[in-house]
C-alpha cells in the first residue's frame, strides 16, 4: 500500500509541475507538501488514523484542479479513480478513497466524517495560512480590484475556518494566524492596544 501511495504522489507532483496548470510554479511546495506535513502531525496526535489513507488523501483531494481546472471536482472522481486503478489500487478501496474525497470537497457535516477525512480537511484548510497561499492569490488575479481581492481571501479564509478546519488543536494553533488573516482582508480587531 505505501508503494501505491508513493507511486500516486510522485505522479500528482510530475503533473502539478506542468506549466499548462495555472499553479504550477508553487502548488506542491507551498500547498500539497504543507497539506502532508500538518496531516502526518495530526496522524501522531490520531494514532487510529489509517496513515496510507490520510496520505492518499492529500495527494488526491486537489487531483482535479491539476487535471482540469474549470470542472475540478467531477475531474478528481472520474480522472483520480481511473489513475488509483491504473496504479494498482483495489476498486474497492478506490471506492472508498472517492467517497471520502468527495466529503472534503462537498465541505458538509465534515464534523461527522471518518477521522481520516478531518485530517485531510483540517490539513487543508490550515494550509492555507501558512506560507504565500493568499498572496499568490492576489498575484494570479492581479487584474481583479482591490475590493474583490479582499473579498475573496476573506472569504476564503472564513469557509477554511467554518467548515474545513474542524480538528479543536487545529483550531486552537492556528487561531491567531485565522484572526491575522481576517484583519489583513478587511475585518480589523475593534480595539488595537
Amino acid at each position: 500500500m505505501k508503494k501505491l501511495v508513493q507511486d500516486f504522489k510522485l505522479h500528482v507532483i510530475k503533473i502539478a509541475n506542468n506549466n499548462s496548470f495555472i499553479h504550477y510554479s508553487w502548488f506542491v511546495k507551498y500547498h500539497l507538501e504543507i497539506v502532508e506535513k500538518i496531516a502526518l502531525e495530526l496522524c501522531k496526535k490520531y494514532p487510529q488514523a489509517n496513515k496510507n489513507l490520510v496520505l492518499l488523501l492529500v495527494w488526491l483531494h486537489d487531483y482535479g484542479k491539476i487535471v482540469d481546472f474549470k470542472n475540478q471536482h467531477k475531474a478528481t472522481t472520474t480522472e483520480g479513480k481511473r489513475k488509483l486503478l491504473k496504479i494498482g489500487f483495489a476498486a474497492e478501496y478506490v471506492e472508498k478513497v472517492i467517497a471520502y474525497v468527495n466529503i472534503i470537497d462537498s465541505k458538509i457535516n465534515i464534523t461527522k466524517a471518518p477521522l481520516e477525512v478531518k485530517i485531510v480537511s483540517s490539513a487543508d484548510g490550515a494550509s492555507h495560512f501558512v506560507g504565500p497561499f493568499f498572496s499568490i492569490f492576489w498575484k494570479e488575479n492581479y487584474t481583479w480590484k482591490l475590493t474583490d481581492l479582499l473579498k475573496e481571501n476573506k472569504k476564503k479564509a472564513k469557509t477554511d475556518w467554518d467548515k474545513k478546519i474542524v480538528l479543536p488543536e487545529v483550531k486552537e494553533k492556528f487561531l491567531n494566524r485565522h484572526n491575522h488573516f481576517l484583519e489583513s482582508y478587511g475585518e480589523p480587531p475593534k480595539k488595537y492596544l
